[in-house]
């Protein structure tokens, strides 16, 4: 006790923890390792017959996908063989037909998204509970929230903007938020405990808030939830997994729970999550794009993925004895890039709930679900980088036994989403090839048997521009997809600021992406080669906040898109100037890689569009209250710990932060024997040289503050030589 009679900092705040401790007690249940190479058919349920509607309507959509692939196809032969076919022009039209597919292919997904919403139905053909009155929910769902070096105070604002929307709701009692830490950053973690502790006074949520720190991030994101199954999935009927920038309201939530109960033969509800608060020109054309466009695209796959759709790892809702039971990853034969740990896991773990008899739909007629995205283009391209890996791994995984043969279809099209930009690069260089051909290199080879002239590998320019103009109808007709549902809708239109802004903002939109387009043409197939060479790209912290990049960075960064353009250039003219003119769309885009990246990065110009009413989005316009709320908190929450503070120096400060972080390790979020214990070792032997805080944060590595913060002794020895000073 204190002279006033309170108990002493490290005592009251032990005593709270002893009393609501960070997480409950476990109930370990084994998450078996799922086996692709093996699979007998006894080990599922059988698999009902697909509905002559799901088949009608899946057979229309390949049909029509084929036969606009087809007429596209004829046309570029037309192009192309005017006297006759070279070599060259066989490897062209090739390359084109498989861009084609997948341009026709969201084409028709959108064209259906559209008449679905235009005649007010269910894309998923999932029945949902009506919202009015509040379903009554029967069921225990957890909310996970891996993490891993995020800034700790949009975290925990997210969170308590969760709570109390679900709380004002009335079904707080049916949920329970885990807060699932692999930070390998001491500062980072040292932030989390404090927001966590915090979090609970301001929320009273002692009994509903949990919070767990791994050492280390094994298996990463999809090891974090693997973890949390096997120690407390038990304990809940289903779990919501949530991403660092999730925001989702009561409404959702209590939804997907409903959902869940309604139909048991459901393993997964995926929501459309939409993007919010973003303020740099690049963040917020996506967000306008995905907020115009993303519906419609969601609705048209969903209306033939019906209950075989997939996973975004994210905003989801999954049946927790499911997933336990049959979504074990295995890790892959040989080393990274292609072995070792799945990195993009959730589509990975939609098809093995797949293949063990489990229902997966997407359903975006759920709303309330919403997420941000990365700030600048460089930062979308670093997060790019390794989704391109995990996304190429599914080369070992897409023939997996007993996989169903829409899981195969869904992981193909992430393997071929990548793909695309190298074929769509050796596409401009054989078009290249042919326009030198043509001008340069005289011809010196006849057809077999008697001519009189010389095969020239010649187009139809007339064809061409025809082919062309279809092309990119066929490209951009899903963005006009979603501007016309702004005509059935009067009330959306104007919440993205009337249908005359809208139109502007479309444009401005296309343009954008359009120039965009080729450096990231050029980023993605650099990535895919290095990873196809063997280069492994790793796992590195995603920045989501709104800072500007260095010039130096943007310049360093694109500096080799710039020469790639200017030499494209110089060959066009030299070709031909009006050949230039044909291929001004790649080039320009190249040559200003550098002003545009730089530009799109600063919220300067984001601001003078949002003052102009362009890019605006109906959440912008009348923000639901639960990002309302968000955002609010995100303003209050300052940051506890002292400007540059070390980790070590700020337990050894800050009582109530060694308090409460004393109080964690005594529970049962305590590390778990055996690990890091060289680190640990090693720690422990140079705190016990030092003489001080300071020289001890000097001395220790990263790692092996880590080990020092996460032992008892470790965090004792910080306190006595702060004493002793």
């Amino acid at each position: 006790m204190d002279s006033l009679g309170h108990c002493a900092p490290s005592t009251a705040h032990e005593a709270v923890l002893k009393t609501f401790p960070p997480v409950p007690d476990e109930i370990v249940t084994p998450m078996p390792v799922q086996d692709l190479q093996r699979w007998q058919p006894t080990q599922r349920p059988p698999r009902p017959r697909p509905t002559r509607a799901a088949t009608a309507r899946r057979i229309a959509v390949f049909s029509a996908t084929l036969a606009i692939t087809a007429l596209a196809s004829y046309e570029m032969y037309r192009v192309l063989n005017v006297i006759g076919m070279t070599t060259l022009q066989i490897a062209l039209l090739l390359i084109f037909i498989i861009n084609f597919v997948w341009i026709a292919l969201p084409f028709v997904s959108g064209l259906a998204g559209l008449l679905t919403l235009w005649r007010g139905r269910s894309a998923s053909g999932l029945s949902l509970p009506p919202l009015q009155p509040t379903p009554r929910l029967t069921t225990r769902t957890a909310l996970a929230m891996p993490i891993y070096n995020e800034a700790p105070q949009r975290i925990f604002a997210g969170l308590q903007a969760i709570y109390e929307s679900l709380d004002a709701s009335g079904a707080l009692t049916h949920f329970d938020f885990f807060i699932l830490s692999d930070t390998t950053e001491p500062e980072v973690w040292l932030e989390e405990e404090m927001g966590f502790w915090e979090l609970r006074r301001r929320t009273g949520g002692e009994e509903r808030i949990f919070y767990r720190h791994r050492p280390k991030n094994f298996r990463r994101k999809a090891g974090n939830i693997a973890d949390f199954c096997e120690r407390w999935g038990a304990r809940y009927d289903h779990m919501v997994v949530l991403d660092a920038d999730s925001l989702m309201s009561a409404e959702a939530l209590v939804q997907l729970a409903a959902a869940m109960e309604a139909h048991p033969e459901a393993g997964l509800i995926q929501t459309l999550p939409l993007v919010v608060n973003r303020n740099t020109l690049f963040a917020r054309a996506q967000q306008f794009a995905a907020r115009l466009y993303g519906p419609v695209i969601a609705a048209g796959v969903a209306s033939w993925h019906l209950d075989e759709s997939s996973y975004w790892g994210h905003n989801a809702i999954l049946r927790t004895r499911a997933f336990t039971q049959h979504a074990g990853l295995p890790d892959l034969p040989g080393r990274p890039p292609f072995g070792g740990h799945i990195l993009s896991h959730d589509f990975v773990e939609a098809a093995l709930l797949r293949r063990a008899g489990w229902k997966v739909y997407l359903v975006p007629e759920i709303t309330g679900s919403y997420e941000e995205s990365p700030p600048s283009l460089m930062d979308f391209a670093e997060r790019d980088r390794r989704w391109c890996q995990g996304n190429l791994q599914h080369m070992r995984v897409v023939l997996g036994r007993g996989l169903h043969w829409m899981s195969r279809l869904h992981l193909t099209m992430g393997i071929m989403s990548y793909l695309a930009s190298p074929i769509w690069l050796v596409f401009i260089m054989l078009g290249f090839l042919l326009a030198l051909q043509a001008h340069f290199i005289r011809p010196e080879y006849f057809p077999t048997g008697y001519a009189l002239f010389p095969t020239w590998p010649v187009f139809n320019p007339e064809r061409a521009m025809r082919l062309f103009i279809g092309t990119m109808a066929v490209l951009l007709a899903p963005k006009l997809f979603g501007y016309l549902l702004l005509y059935k809708d009067r009330h959306l239109a104007c919440r993205f600021g009337g249908r005359f802004r809208a139109g502007v903002s479309l444009l401005f939109e296309t343009i954008l992406s359009a120039l965009i387009a080729p450096v990231m043409m050029l980023m993605q197939s650099a990535v895919v080669l290095g990873i196809l060479t063997g280069r492994d790209v790793g796992w590195k912290t995603q920045r989501r906040d709104d800072g500007s990049i260095p010039l130096r960075a943007i310049v360093r960064r694109h500096l080799a898109h710039t020469l790639f353009g200017v030499i494209l250039a110089a060959a066009a003219y030299a070709i031909a100037p009006p050949f230039l003119a044909w291929m001004s769309p790649v080039v320009l885009g190249l040559l200003l890689a550098i002003p545009i990246s730089t530009a799109t990065a600063r919220q300067k110009w984001g601001r003078i569009v949002r003052r102009l009413g362009l890019l605006r989005t109906p959440e912008e316009t009348a923000p639901p209250p639960v990002l309302q709320r968000a955002n609010e908190l995100a303003r209050e929450l300052v940051p506890r710990r002292p400007g540059g503070a070390d980790a070590l120096e700020w337990v050894a400060c800050d009582s109530e932060l060694r308090a409460v972080h004393t109080g964690m390790l005594s529970g049962a979020a305590a590390r778990r024997r055996g690990e890091y214990d060289v680190d640990l070792l090693l720690g422990l032997a140079k705190l016990n040289d030092a003489d001080s805080v300071e020289a001890a944060s000097s001395l220790l590595s990263s790692r092996e503050k880590l080990a020092v913060l996460g032992n008892r002794a470790g965090v004792e020895r910080l306190s006595q030589l702060r004493a002793e000073r």
